[in-house]
């Protein structure tokens, strides 16, 4: 009873096929502390690089907005027009400030979470606007917490906007003794710093929100150790993952085996079913090991490899058989085989080192151990081809 309750308790870390599924979900662990603090703390260097140039516009803008002919303030129509004409103007004078704005609320998701679209996030869900749902959201522990966030936020935020207040309080009085161009330069000037305080406050809620975001996003994801177990039978026993894998696998072997080949002293043959290349680098105590093998179209590849890089070719089927059959790739050939091998090396060696037109006594006698004289043939392989 005690293992069947572990095996259901959420304790192992989400594996990552289960944080892909999640973020196809739309799961994603968000703040919303980092985002409005973001918003802000771009809003306020908008402000900062572009405030100036924007109050002067603005002047400029309420200067023609309240100058205008006597017959505009009896035309309904021009009034009107006149007025869609300041909305299009304010909005252009704000467009570069929204931007930068927009760009904050962009950064914010992507620092956290990355970006992430899903339909599946957007989609009608009954428990969405279920009322018993919605209480029990209340009044969980992430509801609480929640709360205790708000009220947090309010009390830091306040405190940074009566501190500002008592200090700027002033500035802001005076603004009223001012000329007008004067007076919203000032304005401009204490609302784009008073709005970079703000925003650098935010920081102390992001400082611990994020951590606990993260937590609660990983928390949530977990798994048990019977989800665990089923995914890895899941993964593991489907036919297609399996044979991927052995392809992979395949073909990483043979590309090494073909990289290693350009080093070997010579490949023996069958000559059509099988060849093995073989390299002795002639330490003592060493024997020849085994660079590549293979069969087939395998073989017909050792071979043409060998003829780019002018590696002797030697027919031997028996012993060919018989080191495939026998030896691993990476491996020295077993030690009942030193003989036949050694004699081929030697005759291969005599070959290169022979001045031309010098005869050379051809190899006829290679033996194998009777152990190996039965290889492949049930295959129809016989032992002279």
């Amino acid at each position: 009873m005690p293992e069947q309750q572990s095996l259901q308790e959420r304790t192992e870390q989400p594996t990552e096929r289960r944080k892909k599924d999640s973020r196809k979900k739309g799961q994603v662990p968000r703040s919303k502390e980092l985002n409005t603090m973001l918003s802000l703390l771009f809003g306020a260097f908008g402000l900062v690089i572009m405030g100036g140039s924007m109050s002067v516009e603005f002047v400029s803008l309420f200067e023609s907005a309240l100058s205008f002919d006597r017959e505009v303030a009896f035309d309904d129509e021009m009034i009107a027009v006149r007025f869609v004409g300041l909305v299009v103007s304010s909005l252009l004078i704000l467009t570069p400030f929204l931007a930068v704005m927009m760009v904050g609320s962009i950064v914010g998701p992507i620092v956290m979470g990355g970006w992430s679209f899903s339909l599946s996030a957007m989609a009608f869900k009954l428990e969405k606007i279920s009322p018993a749902k919605g209480i029990k959201r209340v009044f969980s522990a992430k509801g609480l917490l929640e709360l205790f966030k708000a009220l947090f936020k309010f009390v830091i935020l306040a405190a940074t906007t009566v501190f500002l207040f008592g200090v700027l309080l002033d500035q802001i009085l005076s603004l009223s003794n001012q000329a007008p161009e004067k007076a919203f330069a000032e304005a401009t000037t204490i609302l784009r710093w008073s709005l970079v305080i703000l925003s650098f406050t935010m920081i102390l809620i992001v400082v611990f929100d994020v951590p606990f975001e993260l937590w609660n996003h990983n928390r949530q994801l977990k798994m048990t150790r019977r989800e665990v177990q089923d995914e890895l039978k899941e993964s593991e026993g489907r036919p297609e993952v399996k044979s991927r894998i052995r392809t992979l696998q395949r073909e990483l072997s043979q590309r090494r085996m073909m990289e290693a080949m350009p080093t070997a002293d010579v490949v023996i043959t069958n000559p059509t079913h099988f060849a093995v290349a073989l390299k002795y680098e002639g330490v003592a105590g060493k024997a020849p090991l085994v660079l590549a093998k293979g069969c087939d179209l395998i073989a017909l590849k050792i071979r043409s490899v060998a003829i780019e890089n002018d590696i002797a070719i030697f027919e031997a089927p028996p012993l060919a058989r018989a080191l495939y059959a026998s030896t691993e790739i990476g491996h020295e050939i077993p030690e009942n085989l030193y003989l036949a091998v050694a004699k081929v090396l030697a005759y291969i060696y005599q070959l290169r080192t022979a001045d031309r037109g010098e005869y050379t006594t051809p190899l006829d006698d290679i033996s194998i151990p009777d152990e190996y004289s039965g290889i492949f043939a049930d295959e129809g392989v016989s032992g002279d081809e």
